[in-house]
């Protein structure tokens, strides 16, 4: 069994599809270990995207992020990286496929928007960094 750590991002929130995310997770089997809603700040944003910091989309992604309130959960389950991940779809909207989170519920645009509903780990490693990052050790 393996963690991951996701996210339904503010558009999720403000869209209420929350119930309906949480609802793909339970009936794929996964068990949530951990669930909140909060509001995110820039401090934690810059540890979560340290690698994008310096991208000039960079304050496009921390205005989305801080626009409401985010929920944060751990999932628990065999193979829930990778699994997780493709349930979510591909990260542009445009790209992804019906049958997915992002496939479903988000919506493309012309204008590159970051908006795209869910957010999870792509690997041990970065689950175990956001886990602790946003819940703490």
């Amino acid at each position: 069994m393996e963690n991951t750590f996701f996210i339904i991002k503010p558009d999720g929130v403000r869209r209420l599809l929350v119930g309906s995310v949480i609802n793909r997770i339970e009936h794929r089997g996964f068990t949530i270990e951990r669930l909140e809603m909060r509001q995110v700040t820039k401090e934690v944003l810059d540890q979560h995207y340290a690698d994008l910091v310096d991208r000039p989309f960079y304050p496009d992604i921390v205005s989305y992020m801080t626009s409401g309130p985010v929920v944060i959960g751990v999932l628990k389950g065999s193979d829930v990286i990778k699994s997780w991940r493709k349930m979510m779809g591909a990260t542009n909207p445009s790209d992804a496929l019906p049958g997915t989170i992002r496939g479903d519920f988000a919506h493309a645009s012309d204008d590159d928007s970051v908006e795209n509903i869910v957010h999870g780990s792509d690997c041990p490693e970065a689950a175990e960094r956001e886990i602790a990052l946003w819940f703490g050790k």
